[in-house]
């Protein structure tokens, strides 16, 4: 019987897991809350209804009635996903992993439990605990984020107590979900940070793939490559702190650990993603098997051998820098590839807004990527 598989989120990572187990031969039903996202248009079926509402998401489990419920974003009913989970649903890769992860509050105090070294940090539920808050970490600047949130929305620094009200308004405006709490952190002097894509298995050891360097602006990815330049000490940590947390956390599957690495070699736990991460699209050109594909393999209890790097590689995102109801092209895409060693993912969203990834490319090096994702240019399709 073929395994059939309910994709909770059907953005760019979704798209690529969609293809990954199709090609493994499964059946994917693509849900988001919106209808033709990019991983509905290589899936099997569809559903739209908002994954945030607990009898919506309940009712679109009983009415699939999958093998495997794979989330691919934090904005979902994740107590729904518990009890599911009691009644004999496989949720990848653990109900607890997507429940602690949807909200960085319970993830950081999870690692801190664990004995893993994070950030100082507090949370805060007004503006005026966040003031409060701020006096009691040393630190001459701050990071604030909503507790419920991905790739960056509603995360900005402060450094005097105007920046940390605006910091306020901004992550509650940004926040998904409907608890507005923030957590505020110290300012990490960091080298660089990484994320360590971290697999477990059902049958086998746990497996990481060659660290990913990344940049980030607005708390959002903007560029990675790999391998980045974490080796001796730093990588050792990093592997041990990564395998710790991901066994706690229980299930198969692929993670993506993310840490900071200081000018002293230190490791510093961030965020962890039960799910393939967005600066992992690297892998698209750099591995034999991209993090789409190990996920899929590790979940479905298939063998992962080996994980090879075969080429050096980075990725650059193209992002809209405007509200775009509507269809819109991406003109480019033949000087693009013209480049030595070039290639793209367009991902096929249906409408734009500011900073929203629209496209990533891909190339042997951080300066080709740039080049390559500068190429391409959004245009809306009554003016191609």
């Amino acid at each position: 019987m073929v395994a059939k598989i309910m994709l909770l989120g059907s953005g760019e990572l979704g798209k690529e897991l969609v293809i990954s187990l199709q090609r493994l031969g499964k059946t994917v039903i693509a849900c988001d809350s919106y209808d033709n996202a990019p991983a509905m248009q290589v899936a099997d079926t569809r559903d739209i209804f908002d994954m945030l509402d607990p009898q919506a998401l309940a009712q679109a489990i009983e009415r699939h009635k999958p093998d495997y419920i794979v989330p691919e974003v934090e904005a979902i009913a994740t107590e729904v996903l518990i009890e599911k989970e009691k009644a004999g649903y496989h949720i990848v890769p653990s109900a607890l992993a997507v429940n602690l992860t949807m909200n960085r509050d319970r993830i950081r105090d999870f690692a801190r439990e664990l004995g893993l070294r994070t950030a100082q940090y507090a949370y805060a539920e007004s503006e005026e605990e966040l003031l409060a808050a701020a006096q009691n970490i040393p630190s001459a600047r701050y990071v604030i984020k909503p507790v419920m949130s991905s790739s960056g929305k509603g995360q900005s620094m402060a450094e005097t107590d105007e920046d940390l009200r605006n910091a306020w308004s901004f992550a509650i405006a940004n926040m998904r979900g409907k608890r507005a709490r923030v957590i505020i952190e110290e300012f990490i002097d960091f080298d660089y940070e990484i994320t360590l894509l971290t697999v477990t298995q059902t049958k086998g050891d746990t497996l990481f793939c060659a660290p990913i360097g990344h940049v980030q602006e607005r708390g959002d990815y903007q560029f990675s490559w790999q391998p980045a330049a974490c080796h001796g000490s730093p990588l050792r940590q990093a592997e041990e702190m990564a395998g710790k947390i991901t066994k706690a956390l229980g299930g198969a599957g692929l993670f993506g650990v993310e840490f900071f690495v200081t000018k002293q070699g230190d490791v510093i736990f961030s965020e962890l993603s039960p799910r393939p991460h967005d600066t992992g699209m690297v892998t698209l050109y750099t591995q034999d098997l991209t993090e789409f594909d190990l996920h899929a393999r590790a979940f479905l209890g298939l063998p992962i051998p080996t994980i090879s790097l075969q080429r050096s590689g980075a990725s650059h995102v193209v992002c809209a820098d405007h509200d775009g109801a509507g269809p819109f092209d991406i003109e480019g895409v033949e000087k693009a590839l013209a480049i030595e060693n070039a290639d793209i993912r367009i991902f096929g969203k249906p409408n734009l807004k500011p900073y929203r990834r629209v496209a990533v490319a891909l190339g042997p090096d951080r300066e080709t990527a740039k080049t390559i994702a500068q190429t391409l240019r959004i245009v809306p399709t009554s003016a191609s």
